[in-house]
C-alpha cells in the first residue's frame, strides 16, 4: 500500500459514476474495484448484513481468492463487530488480534493489517466496508476518511437503487391499471364489485 494524499480526482471520478448507477451490484463492484486501485491495497470486501442470520454476506470482492472469501460465515457480532457499531476500526497485525474471526485464514491469505468501516443507508448500518493490506500498514487519517466517504457513498447509492426499483415497478404497475387491454371493460354496472349477500333479491318488491 502506497502512502499517498487523498486522490480527490478519483473520488470525483467514483462519486459522478456511483451516483448515475441503478443498479446496486454495480454499485459495490465499482466500490471495492475503485478502492483497491487508488489505495493499491491487497484487496477490498464489501459486506451486507443479513438480518435473520446476523452474519456478514459478501456483496462484491475484488483481489481476494475464492478460497478466503468462502472461509466460512462472518458473524456481524464476532468479526470486528465494533466497526458496526462505534465506526471505524484499524487492526495493525491480523495474527493476533482477538476481534477477528478468522485470523488464521486471513494470515493464510496474505493479509496483514486490515480497515474496517460501516455501510449506512437511510440512517441505519447495512454492512461493512473492509480493506486488507499485504503489508503491516497503519492507517493514516486520510486512508480512513476516504475509505469512510466511499462507505458512504455506496450506501447512498444502494437505497438510491432500492427506491429506484420500487419506484419503477409502481410505475410498471400503473401502466398496467391505465391499459385498457387488462380491464375486462370500461363500463361498470352498478353492483359491480358487491358480494352477491348484500345484493338485492330482484324477486322482493322495491321499498
Amino acid at each position: 500500500m502506497k502512502k499517498q494524499l487523498l486522490n480527490y480526482e478519483t473520488l470525483l471520478k467514483v462519486t459522478k459514476a456511483i451516483s448515475h448507477s441503478k443498479d446496486p451490484q454495480e454499485v459495490v463492484l465499482m466500490t471495492v474495484d475503485s478502492i483497491k486501485t487508488a489505495l493499491d491495497v491487497k484487496g477490498c470486501t464489501v459486506f451486507l448484513i443479513n438480518k435473520s442470520t446476523n452474519e456478514l454476506e459478501v456483496a462484491a470482492s475484488f483481489g481476494l481468492s475464492e478460497e478466503y472469501i468462502n472461509k466460512g460465515p462472518v458473524s456481524a457480532l464476532k468479526s470486528i463487530a465494533q466497526s458496526l457499531q462505534e465506526g471505524p476500526i484499524a487492526i495493525y497485525d491480523v495474527k493476533d488480534d482477538p476481534r477477528l474471526q478468522y485470523s488464521e485464514e486471513a494470515v493464510k491469505e496474505g493479509i496483514s493489517s486490515m480497515l474496517s468501516v460501516p455501510i449506512v443507508a437511510g440512517g441505519y448500518t447495512i454492512g461493512a466496508l473492509r480493506v486488507y493490506t499485504a503489508e503491516s500498514w497503519e492507517f493514516t487519517l486520510d486512508d480512513v476518511n476516504f475509505v469512510q466517504a466511499m462507505a458512504y457513498m455506496a450506501g447512498m447509492a444502494m437505497e438510491m437503487a432500492r427506491y429506484y426499483k420500487g419506484m419503477k415497478d409502481s410505475i410498471e404497475i400503473l401502466k398496467t391499471m391505465r391499459d385498457p387491454k387488462s380491464l375486462k371493460s370500461k363500463r361498470r354496472t352498478p353492483y359491480e364489485g358487491v358480494p352477491v349477500s348484500v345484493l338485492p333479491d330482484k324477486e322482493s318488491p322495491i321499498q
